[in-house]
């Protein structure tokens, strides 16, 4: 697939700034193991309707990986500001497109953003109650995980205690934009409760993808994302 990309740096961060000149631009903030380049399987819907879209690295990730800054809250929500601050004073409009994780820093780092638009895509919203979950997945106690402070799990998750602090400590209270997401009907990361109280609370749109778990990435699956874009650009 051919299309206009740039390859540029802000502050020391890769991004990737795809389509021609427009007002209007979406941030793109992938999940864990993905990267600023993954955009590109539907990057054309943008760009055919006048938008651009500016995809970076988070930190442990793509062209990143070398870097020390971990794929931390605390790393990765001023960054995400700094660069918001970049977009808006470089274009018109700016709207989020998040991915599982990606959606949950952005709900740190935009909450007292004014964003007209977010689009979410198989979202992480509640990071405690996931890690809660963790925890029973791998039969770690609150105390455990207090003493130890770290503990390495069966499933590759590592789980620390400075990590589940932060989450209780900064619940997502806040938040205005106006926001549509996809959800797979057998996402193990957000439980539907969860995703149903995200909803009610901050009136946002929910489409569920049947039969599809939290990595949406079966050809089917990408050709109903792609149609999802198409609906809700």
């Amino acid at each position: 697939m051919c299309m206009k990309r740039e390859n540029i740096k802000i502050s020391g961060i890769p991004a990737v700034l795809w389509g021609k000149p427009s007002n209007d631009v979406y941030l793109y903030i992938h999940g864990k193991n993905g990267n600023k380049e993954e955009v590109e399987q539907f990057a054309d819907i943008f760009i055919d309707k006048g938008l651009q879209i500016f995809s970076i690295d988070l930190p442990e990730h793509g062209d990143r990986k070398e870097e020390k800054i971990a794929l931390e809250p605390w790393n990765v929500v001023p960054e995400l500001q700094m660069i918001m601050n970049y977009l808006k004073e470089n274009w018109n409009r700016v709207y989020i497109i998040g991915n599982s994780i990606g959606c949950w820093f952005s709900l740190l780092a935009f909450q007292y953003e004014s964003i007209e638009k977010g689009l979410f895509i198989a979202p992480i919203l509640n990071m405690e109650q996931l890690i809660k979950n963790m925890m029973k997945w791998a039969s770690v106690t609150e105390n455990e995980l207090k003493n130890k402070k770290k503990i390495e799990t069966s499933f590759g998750e590592t789980l620390s205690w400075e990590y589940y602090n932060y989450t209780r400590d900064n619940p997502i209270d806040i938040w205005n934009v106006a926001t549509k997401i996809l959800y797979p009907e057998k996402d193990s990361m957000t439980d539907i409760e969860v995703m149903k109280k995200f909803v009610e609370k901050f009136s946002s749109q929910l489409t569920v993808l049947h039969g599809a778990e939290h990595y949406i990435h079966k050809p089917k699956e990408i050709e109903f994302l792609r149609d999802w874009l198409e609906v809700n650009l």
